[in-house]
C-alpha cells in the first residue's frame, strides 16, 4: 500500500482541461504540488475525486504521493502520485492557515506578473517557489469574454505587504461561479498564487515566462459575520 501525505488543500485549478491540485503538508508546513504522469503533470478526473466529489478549497486530503516527482526544470513542490485511493480526512477553518501566509516582500520572486525561468532556476532548488498563500486587503476583477461565449476573469490584488499585483488570471473554478453569479470577493481574504508552466505570448522577446495565477481563493468570513482574530494580519 502507497504511504498518505495529508494535506490542506489551498488549489484546485484549471490546468489544461484537467486540474492542477497543491497544498500545505501537514507534517512539514511546506507546498506540495501532486502530479500525475501526464506531460505537464496535471491531475484528471480519474484520479482526484474523492467519493465522486472534487477536493474543495481547506479540505485535509490522504493522497499516496513519492518522495520525489518531475520538476519540469523549475518548480520545487512536485510529487509524484502513486498508485491508491485519496481520502478526505477533515476540513479547517480559514484562520488555521493564516500561519501560512508568507511573508516575502514579493509575490513569487519579483513584482511582475511572471517570473523567467531562467530567474527562478538561478536560484537554490529549495527557493524555486512556484506556489505562494498570500493575505490580500484589496481585490478587483476584471471580465472578458472568451470566443467560445464564456467569461474570462482577471484580478487585481493588493497583498497585506503593499504589493500590487495587476491582471493576473483566475484558476479557480469555484471562484469563477460566484463571479459568474454577479458576487464579489469578501476583502481581506487568502488567495493562492500560483506560477503557470511557461508560455510565450506572440510577439514575445527574453526567456520563457512563467506567469501568476490566483489558482485558489478563500474569504475569511462572511463580511456581516467577522471577528477580529479571524481577519488579523498574522505578521
Amino acid at each position: 500500500m502507497s504511504p498518505l501525505t495529508s494535506i490542506i488543500c489551498l488549489a484546485n485549478s484549471w490546468k489544461h482541461g484537467d486540474r492542477c491540485i497543491a497544498g500545505i503538508n501537514l507534517q512539514t508546513g511546506c507546498w506540495v504540488r501532486p502530479i500525475s504522469s501526464l506531460e505537464d503533470g496535471r491531475i484528471p478526473l480519474s484520479m482526484r475525486l474523492i467519493n465522486g466529489k472534487e477536493p474543495k478549497l481547506l479540505d485535509i486530503i490522504a493522497i499516496p504521493l513519492a518522495k520525489e516527482g518531475n520538476d519540469f526544470g523549475f518548480e520545487s513542490e512536485n510529487l509524484s502520485v502513486l498508485p491508491g485511493e485519496w481520502r478526505k480526512q477533515g476540513e479547517v477553518v480559514p484562520k488555521d492557515i493564516l500561519r501560512y501566509c508568507q511573508r516575502d516582500h514579493y509575490v513569487l520572486h519579483n513584482h511582475k506578473k511572471y517570473v523567467t525561468v531562467t530567474e527562478i532556476t538561478r536560484k537554490p532548488f529549495l527557493q524555486r517557489n512556484t506556489l505562494q498563500l498570500v493575505y490580500v486587503t484589496e481585490f478587483s476583477v476584471e471580465k472578458k469574454l472568451r470566443d467560445t461565449g464564456s467569461n474570462q476573469y482577471q484580478a487585481t490584488i493588493v497583498t497585506a505587504n503593499g504589493q500590487t499585483l495587476r491582471r493576473i488570471g483566475i484558476t479557480d473554478p469555484v471562484f469563477v461561479q460566484k463571479l459568474d453569479r454577479g458576487e464579489q470577493p469578501n476583502v481581506p481574504c487568502l488567495v493562492t498564487v500560483s506560477l503557470s508552466m511557461p508560455y510565450r505570448p506572440d510577439n514575445w522577446e527574453g526567456d520563457d515566462p512563467c506567469w501568476k495565477l490566483l489558482a485558489g481563493v478563500i474569504e475569511l468570513e462572511p463580511q456581516n459575520n467577522r471577528n477580529d482574530d479571524i481577519i488579523d494580519i498574522p505578521f
